[in-house]
């Protein structure tokens, strides 16, 4: 998570979306960077409006923006995949060495959800509050010209990104009939990745989401 407190913008910090990788370009930037523990660095929008608003609100006075990456939902259950195959993972519970990625994803619908596909979700992530706390911006993973843009504007900084935190590349595919499987199991997920619009703000709000623990 980054603030900047100046431009009431905070950064959250939604897992294979690339989040990294802006953290490291602009820690010297923000006023408060969280990169520990991980519950706090990728806190979801229902922690930050429980934790962290009323924070800004009532010691600050300050009503802040919220900023978020979503990413296809397919593709980021592939970085998912990719990530828990890495060697440091061998013999671990949640490794996926040994799994398809089709067992995988067939996994990930199941309910309960086995510990190895057991990643959350985007939607969840992302999700309105009753309060109205929701996410003001929200761009594309896929498209990160529109993100960049806007960081730079917002925050008067030309971006230097390096790659951080990548996955060893592979190429995944789904069966087609898995892949209607996840769009009616997961509908949240792809309706709130296509209502993303160019300018970076998303047409859903109070839309039920998939909890995957």
């Amino acid at each position: 998570m980054l603030v900047f407190f100046k431009e009431r913008l905070v950064f959250l910090a939604v897992p294979k979306t690339g989040t990294t990788a802006y953290q490291r370009a602009l820690a010297g930037r923000a006023d408060m960077v969280i990169t520990d523990p991980p519950e706090l660095k990728h806190a979801p929008l229902y922690r930050y409006n429980r934790f962290f608003r009323p924070m800004f609100q009532k010691v600050c006075n300050a009503e802040m923006e919220t900023l978020a990456v979503m990413r296809e939902p397919i593709s980021w259950l592939g970085s998912w995949y990719r990530y828990r195959r890495r060697p440091f993972m061998k013999g671990q519970p949640n490794a996926t060495h040994g799994v398809s990625f089709d067992e995988f994803v067939r996994a990930y619908l199941e309910t309960p959800t086995p510990g190895f596909a057991n990643v959350g979700s985007q939607a969840r992530f992302l999700e309105p509050r009753p309060n109205g706390t929701a996410i003001t911006h929200l761009f594309r993973y896929e498209e990160p010209h529109r993100l960049d843009a806007f960081l730079e504007d917002r925050l008067g900084v030309t971006l230097a990104l390096t790659r951080e935190n990548v996955s060893p590349a592979m190429e995944l595919a789904l069966s087609p009939e898995l892949v209607r499987a996840c769009r009616r199991r997961c509908a949240p997920e792809f309706e709130l990745y296509e209502s993303i619009s160019a300018g970076g703000l998303n047409s859903i709000a109070g839309a039920p989401s998939r909890s995957a623990g």
